[in-house]
């Protein structure tokens, strides 16, 4: 029984969630009423208009189709959305062309906010790293709150396509491999983004996408084409979707892929069937970037006619850049092939996201130059994302405990391409500014060394260079410091969309100059900046230090600096393995065992196995190290055999055995053992990041329940079965530390 003093104000809180609850239902019921009324007064080409989407005149992220009219369509109501209108100015300038349309219909504003605005924070794949929900909202809420003050409701984000092909140039732009951690993540995004709900002055319109199966795409090919059973695309690829519409994203984005032969824009299984139909989503869908248009090359529509009347039917709400709706769903209408209420149900989709964001009420209400002003300039947005960027830094490597290094020492040679680079720390998918500043790590490292500590430089080689001319005068540097710091990688727009690659090896010579380096015999450590799992076989088995820093934004040199010197202490674990070479992908740790599993590495005969190459990849999933050591004890289960109703609590002993406070990543996997369809070796079931200092010990608890242990049936059917389960814990996928088993029932 609750205490008499509880009682007053436990009923309050359940009235006041009671009310908002009420008033939430009863404002919908209102929009609805406002939307019935507005559309009896819309012309059928001012419905279309509203899902017509055309992009601005700058910073393009797709191929522009030329537009002269583009502001007199607006004013004729021509026009639902722009894409690539930012800032209170042109946002209030764009808007007051749609205010002078007859229906005054005010504009969505779009933009790719992948990963920050004005302050940019680590690309998506390095947030993921952090395995922190807490801090990935946060950047997402950074981002929001800014792009909000500057006149922007909507963003394209975030992408939640799982993918397990690091040859994808966008992979960059997801959470990795696992649909367990995806939807973890792609909830705190959704959440970040829209905040408090849409119509609060800092929220945005989250845009999920691709929708769906974009991340197996076939050879790692952007655009391609994606051939996978059902079974996968429910089991793995569609999980984070589902977590983000639960999470209430307001629109989806589908995707340039086919789905069993079909484009998925005009896709009816997916759009119409599952995302409208079973899932219940009462959002809009926008097209990607022209994908309406692009059905005719996919040779699924023999013109622009048949690919609009494709996509609305299939659920296509609002035709993005493609100029495919706005010049054929009229006739398609007046030649009825596409009914009046087809084009009513998108237009009404999209006038309900305009009435949640009160642009009804005042058109302008996102484009305030007081308040553009104010939190572009707040100083714990950089704060934040120096944060972020630290928790995102995975230590993949930390030979006889070099790291941390002293802020005393006395010479560090900081060597390679990347050493210096400011531009390539935004990372691909950063929004453009002209007066942007991104801190190198050499900038973060003179701010963090001690006076006494002499700084010396020497480039090296390029990202891409195959001459070595540069490499005497980076050992010479080399040989005369006490450690050797040396920065590799990418450029920031050798991943993202497009940049799909064949080799992932460190381009150019920079493995070269590590081998050069290395052979000093100073201390190397490395640093690789990347947007995606890279492959450095020597490196990784040579180097004294490896912390892989992928694209960290603006504040990438101070965290760095922060890290190396141990002032923070790296806590991050991979969300997607690491390929030992390009002939292992797609390789990922939830596999199959198959009838011929390799169970002694000296026996591979008659086995799944390379005779090259273990079928390990280089860096598991879920690994990274800590300066300090932790360790997992007295593993408890409070029943080892249950029905499908009940639930089982797993409890274990962390404790941190080193000399430095750190956060460690406790990871649940099960193995469901035999089943009506084959299951993975292991799956990750729960997680938990726990913060310890020295000597300190913490009881973690997991909870086993139906959920945890159901799977898609024969018949693609959710549900448990009967039988032995394997429980395993550990600090990676390939370190499981505690094991038991337990038995479901009838």
């Amino acid at each position: 029984m609750l205490p008499k003093k509880i009682i007053p104000l436990f009923c309050l809180l359940s009235i006041g969630c009671h009310l908002f609850a009420q008033q939430r239902a009863t404002n919908a019921v209102g929009i609805e009423k406002k939307i019935d009324v507005l559309m009896s007064k819309m012309t059928l080409d001012e419905k279309i208009g509203q899902l017509n989407q055309y992009t601005g005149d700058r910073n393009a992220t797709g191929p522009v189709t030329a537009n002269s009219t583009k502001y007199q369509d607006i004013k004729a109501g021509k026009v639902g959305a722009m894409l690539n209108v930012r800032g209170v100015a042109d946002t209030r300038m764009v808007q007051g062309i749609a205010m002078q349309s007859r229906l005054k219909i005010p504009l969505l504003f779009g933009l790719d906010v992948i990963h920050g605005y004005r302050t940019t924070f680590p690309v998506p794949l390095a947030e993921a790293s952090s395995w922190d929900m807490d801090a990935i909202e946060l950047s997402a809420r950074t981002a929001a709150t800014e792009a909000a003050a500057s006149g922007i409701h909507w963003t394209f984000a975030p992408m939640v396509d799982i993918s397990r092909d690091p040859r994808w140039g966008r992979v960059m732009e997801g959470a990795g491999e696992d649909p367990y951690l995806g939807s973890a993540i792609a909830r705190a995004r959704v959440k970040g983004f829209q905040g408090n709900g849409l119509g609060s002055e800092d929220a945005i319109m989250a845009c999920v996408k691709h929708f769906a199966a974009y991340g197996a795409v076939m050879a790692g090919r952007d655009y391609n084409s994606v051939d996978m059973s059902d079974r996968m695309l429910w089991e793995v690829y569609l999980p984070p979707f589902k977590a983000a519409l639960d999470a209430g994203a307001a629109t989806f984005m589908n995707s340039f892929n086919e789905y069993n032969g079909i484009p998925a824009t005009g896709n009816t299984y997916l759009q119409r069937d599952i995302l409208k139909g079973k899932w219940g989503f009462t959002g809009f869908v926008v097209s990607d970037w022209g994908s309406i248009r692009e059905m005719v090359p996919h040779g699924f529509a023999k013109n622009n006619y048949e690919a609009a009347q494709y996509a609305i039917m299939a659920g296509s709400d609002m035709d993005l850049e493609g100029h495919v709706y706005i010049d054929n769903l009229k006739k398609l209408v007046e030649d009825k092939k596409v009914p009046v209420s087809v084009i009513d149900d998108a237009v009404r989709r999209v006038l309900r996201k305009k009435f949640e964001l009160g642009l009804f009420d005042d058109p302008y209400r996102f484009s305030n130059f007081e308040r553009e002003k104010k939190v572009l300039e707040d100083p714990a947005n950089k704060l934040a994302a120096r944060s972020v960027a630290e928790k995102s830094i995975v230590l993949l490597r930390n030979k006889g405990g070099l790291l941390p290094l002293s802020k005393t020492v006395k010479s560090i040679a900081v060597i390679g391409p990347l050493a210096k680079s400011n531009i390539d720390m935004k990372g691909a998918w950063s929004v453009q500014w002209d007066n942007d500043h991104f801190v190198s790590l050499y900038e973060g490292l003179q701010s963090k060394v001690d006076a006494n500590t002499s700084l010396l430089y020497a480039k090296g080689c390029g990202i891409t260079d195959t001459s070595r001319t540069g490499f005497a005068e980076a050992v010479k540097t080399a040989e005369s410091a006490d450690i050797v710091i040396v920065a590799v990688g990418e450029s920031y727009d050798m991943t993202g969309e497009a940049k799909s690659r064949t080799n992932l090896h460190l381009p150019g010579v920079q493995e070269k100059l590590i081998k050069a380096l290395k052979a000093t015999g100073k201390p190397v450590i490395v640093l690789v900046m990347a947007g995606r799992p890279l492959i450095f076989d020597w490196t990784a088995g040579h180097a004294n230090a490896i912390l892989y820093t992928w694209w960290l934004g603006s504040e990438a040199g101070n965290a760095m600096a922060n890290v190396l010197f141990g002032d923070y202490n790296p806590s991050a674990k991979l969300p997607i393995s690491f390929p030992r070479a390009e002939g292992q992908i797609p390789v990922f740790y939830s596999a199959k065992n198959t009838g011929r599993p390799v169970r002694d590495l000296k026996d591979l005969v008659y086995k799944s196995a390379y005779i090259d190459l273990p079928n390990s990849p280089e860096f598991a999933f879920g690994y990274g190290l800590s300066y300090t050591s932790f360790s997992l004890t007295d593993l408890k289960l409070s029943n080892t055999k249950i029905t499908k109703n009940e639930k089982i609590q797993v409890t274990c002993t962390l404790k941190n055995t080193g000399k430095y406070a750190g956060a460690e990543v406790v990871q649940l996997y099960i193995h469901d053992m035999v089943a009506s369809v084959t299951r993975p070796v292991k799956e990750l079931k729960d997680f938990q990041k726990i913060f310890l200092e020295p000597g300190e010990s913490r009881e973690v608890s997991f909870t086993i329940d139906k959920e945890k242990l159901s799977f898609y049936n024969q018949k693609l059917e959710w549900g448990t079965e009967p039988g032995d389960f394997s429980l395993m814990i550990g600090n990676s996928s390939d370190h499981i530390m505690l094991k038991d088993s337990f038995e479901l029932t009838n």
